[in-house]
């Protein structure tokens, strides 16, 4: 029963979330980040929770009133941040019950995550609770409800025999010590929810607790203008204790018990609470997990490395490796972006569940696995594409630089000139990246286009981006001379050692690496084969042609065919039309025993790799590197690149 359950809320969530991903891009899906989530609208609730105090009065003759007036009177501030920590609110409760009900379909709360499971659980009834408290300190006839029907139902329990409801009977039984005693409550539950909170993660590896800045700024926006045009206001006035609450709205969110308490006999709902936790609090034990071959404790090692790291049962290959201190690739820990592929070069593993098209099936049967859902069934050893900085990471080098030279290649590209302010050049290698830094922190990822025998400059080709926060000052403030600065070199979209012929598809300004790669491979003199196959949506969109044309007529190893998808008559475009992947699969309809190198927009790689691989293309000789233009409504990003990968 546990596993039909099981598996019908996986296969809802894999489709919701391949959705999102389509819409937001695997890195800035919410589903990915749903305990970062959580720990964000915590500190909003706790920080509009520490205004609303420091002007709420704890009294019986000034709670109502000093509500009143945090709302009306300064309705800018006050009433705002009422709002705000109303939805919030419910926003953090949402949050933990998505992230606790996908954490119980794809089998994350059993063996070693027990604890995090458990510890999830009381957090969950602790919120809760200090809802419900909360509830009460506004005093008006919703707390009224809130107290009367809550203190009923408490006083069901064993020793208590109606001494709460008593309380508030009548309105001379309510006294001020009553109210500081409430607030006083809902601080210190809070206080303990954020003990447990961190006491939670505890015994997860590299554990986020703040999601990506986007997402902050999209949740910040939302809570804003939900505050402005759905404000929370009193209900009904002042509390009145002579008279019954006959109807309030009741938040659904925080409030969901209350209307059972009020039409069920409470050993009913009491019943209903203890039996569910019970449920919920045992079932890591009542899930039986697959049996995992052989005896003992199965190993994970590194090839490179002679280190063996014990993977206790149920623990992915990317949490065993973190959990001991291997810098090991990731990203979205969900199977969504592809970042911690790797290659199993001996040992079974459970490939677990991930988005079909980040490791297709050609993939997967060749080798290929996501460290981030894979668990070992036998010792297992694995490759990763850069090894080398696995075992001996470095921290990128920040510079400064300043734009030396800017030139307009096509109506929406921009070539940048930068050096850096040293003097210094930055070795790199033909296929990198590098990120530049706003002020904000928030980064915008482009390829180097020049080769690193030139690395006295660093040149980049800048597409303009409608709504752009980087590329849209590119275009229409930035001036040579400016300084900015930049993380690099990064990734490994780099031209391997070997002699097999090489296929090269680029998309739009994807062309930057491959032209970096290209330029590299002459001046080293490669005299490996090579194709490079270029895509546009209008003739318009290329640029720099006469180079490629020069290489062309230099290179007798290398050729050159433009494709453009979307040509008008006006264009009068005599060349090849359509999408670019096909018209290199019409020349090669055998890709095996080429490399080939794929370089543009994740939708574009997404669609062209799983059919290289069904044209005889080995996934280990296939390498690409995808960028996601990002929607500026929701983070202004340009560029959101993933670290290449093998498919």
């Amino acid at each position: 029963m546990i596993a039909l359950v099981q598996r019908a809320l996986q296969a809802a969530f894999m489709a919701v979330e391949a959705r999102f991903n389509a819409f937001f891009g695997d890195r800035l899906n919410p589903f990915y980040h749903l305990g970062a989530i959580s720990f964000f609208l915590f500190w909003i609730v706790a920080g509009s929770g520490v205004y609303l105090y420091a002007f709420f009065g704890t009294g019986v003759a000034d709670a109502y009133l000093s509500v009143q007036a945090l709302t009306n009177r300064q309705w800018y501030a006050g009433g705002v941040l009422r709002s705000i920590h109303r939805y919030a609110s419910d926003a953090f409760v949402l949050t933990m019950l998505l992230h606790l009900v996908r954490h119980f379909a794809f089998d994350r709360f059993s063996g070693f995550r027990a604890f995090s499971w458990l510890t999830g659980l009381m957090l969950l009834w602790l919120v809760y609770v200090a809802g419900v408290n909360g509830y009460m300190l506004p005093w008006d006839r919703l707390a009224q409800f809130v107290i009367v029907t809550s203190f009923e139902w408490l006083d069901w329990l064993p020793g208590l025999g109606g001494t709460l409801i008593r309380n508030v009977m009548y309105p001379s039984s309510i006294n001020d010590r009553f109210f500081s005693l409430l607030a006083f409550m809902h601080i210190g539950i809070s206080l303990l929810v954020l003990l447990l909170m961190w006491v939670h993660v505890q015994r997860v590896p590299k554990a986020k607790t703040a999601p990506p800045r986007p997402i902050i700024v999209g949740l910040l926006l939302a809570l804003l203008v939900l505050a402005m045009f759905a404000p929370v206001v009193s209900q009904q006035g002042p509390a009145a204790l002579e008279r019954a609450v006959a109807n309030v709205d009741l938040d659904w969110f925080l409030l969901p018990l209350l209307p059972l308490i009020e039409r069920l006999p409470a050993r009913y709902v009491w019943t209903l609470v203890i039996g569910s936790s019970v449920l919920l609090a045992v079932l890591p034990w009542l899930r039986r997990r697959p049996v995992r071959a052989g005896a003992g404790p199965v190993h994970l090692r590194i090839a490179g490395s002679t280190r063996k790291i014990a993977v206790r049962p149920g623990e992915t290959l990317l949490d065993a490796g973190l959990r001991e201190g291997l810098a090991l690739p990731f990203e979205c820990r969900n199977g969504g972006c592809g970042v911690c592929v790797c290659t199993v070069l001996d040992g079974r593993v459970d490939h677990g569940l991930y988005q079909e098209r980040v490791l297709p099936a050609a993939a997967r049967n060749s080798g290929r696995a996501l460290l981030c859902c894979a668990t070992p069934l036998t010792d297992v050893e694995i490759e990763l594409d850069d090894t080398a900085t696995l075992l001996a990471p470095a921290a990128s080098g920040v510079h400064s630089a300043r734009v030396e030279a800017m030139e307009p290649l096509a109506p929406d590209v921009m070539r940048l000139l930068l050096a850096t302010t040293d003097g210094q050049s930055v070795p790199f290698k033909a296929g990198q990246y590098i990120n530049i830094l706003l002020d904000d922190g928030q980064r915008r990822a482009f390829s180097f286009a020049n080769p690193p025998q030139r690395a006295d400059v660093i040149e980049l080709h800048v597409r303009r981006i409608v709504g752009g926060r980087f590329t849209g000052h590119v275009f229409d403030q930035m001036k040579v001379g400016d300084s900015l600065r930049f993380e690099g070199p990064l990734g490994s979209f780099t031209l391997s050692e070997s002699d097999a012929p090489i296929l090269m598809v680029a998309g739009a300004t994807g062309f930057a690496p491959v032209k970096s790669i290209l330029e590299d491979a002459f001046l080293r003199g490669v005299q490996r084969p090579m194709w490079l196959y270029w895509g546009v949506r209008q003739p318009a969109d290329f640029y720099l042609l006469d180079i490629v044309r020069d290489w062309e007529r230099q290179h007798a190893n290398f050729h050159f065919s433009p494709v453009v998808s979307e040509p008008v008559a006006a264009d009068q475009w005599a060349g090849r039309i359509g999408l670019v992947h096909e018209a290199m699969l019409t020349d090669f309809p055998s890709l095996a025993g080429y490399e080939l190198y794929v370089c543009g927009s994740v939708r574009m790689v997404d669609a062209a790799v799983p059919e290289f691989l069904a044209h005889g293309l080995s996934a280990d000789a296939c390498f690409s590197d995808a960028f996601v233009p990002a929607r500026a409504a929701l983070s202004g990003a340009e560029h959101v690149t993933r670290p290449p990968a093998h498919p």
